[in-house]
């Protein structure tokens, strides 16, 4: 048995629901990494990065090819936001990357991006239903996702509320996709999602060092 088939094995049943070790591992990766967000910590990019590996797995097995290409965008955007968190010149007092409201120009180009990102690719996904069997609700994470990260690599609050929006569809769709893992993990996600918005709400009045490396 291959590597990848062996990760893409059964791991237990729950509920009714096969719980493959792919879906599973890239998840839970998948939730370090938020909660490394949350702390503002540098390694949550590394960590998205090996989830998105992983996810690869998970999301072929389950033929979600819109999903398969959305962890290689997550790959890219995960090391673009390394990249961003290593060479900030500004931090908080007390050394973490220092976040921020977005501007009112930031949020426009975020929901504009995120509503012609949509349409485009859900509009590419109903083109090749070989893609996605569910294309807008794909789409829509899809774009989400990516948007979600952007916003985290500019250290904007926003993030979270993206990340909220994204768990709204990612639940039910993961779970009738045969990722239950996914779905539960989603729904863990929300909490952690709620907690974390609250900390970089208070940590945005935190004091910030200009010139300081991040």
């Amino acid at each position: 048995m291959s590597a990848l088939s062996t990760l893409n094995s059964v791991a237990f049943t729950a509920f009714g629901q096969d719980i493959k070790w792919s879906d599973m591992i890239g998840n839970t990766i998948g939730l370090a990494a938020l909660a490394l967000g949350w702390r503002r910590s540098i390694w949550t990019w590394p960590a998205q990065l090996l989830s998105g590996v992983v996810l690869i797995a998970a999301y072929a097995s389950a033929e979600l090819s819109g999903g398969v290409g959305k962890q290689f965008l997550v790959i890219l955007v995960a090391l673009w936001g390394w990249r961003q968190w290593s060479r900030g010149s500004r931090q908080a007092q007390d050394g973490s990357i220092a976040v921020r409201f977005a501007t009112w120009k930031e949020r426009g180009l975020l929901i504009g991006g995120a509503v012609l990102g949509t349409l485009a690719v859900g509009g590419l996904f109903t083109l090749y239903p070989s893609l996605s069997w569910s294309p807008w609700a794909d789409a829509y994470i899809f774009v989400g996702t990516l948007v979600a990260m952007v916003a985290q690599a500019r250290g904007l609050i926003e993030f979270w509320f993206a990340w909220l929006l994204v768990d709204i569809v990612g639940v039910p769709l993961a779970f009738s996709s045969g990722l239950a893992f996914s779905g539960l993990v989603y729904v863990i996600y929300f909490a952690l999602v709620l907690w974390g918005m609250r900390d970089w709400w208070l940590r945005s009045r935190t004091p910030v060092l200009k010139g300081a490396p991040a």
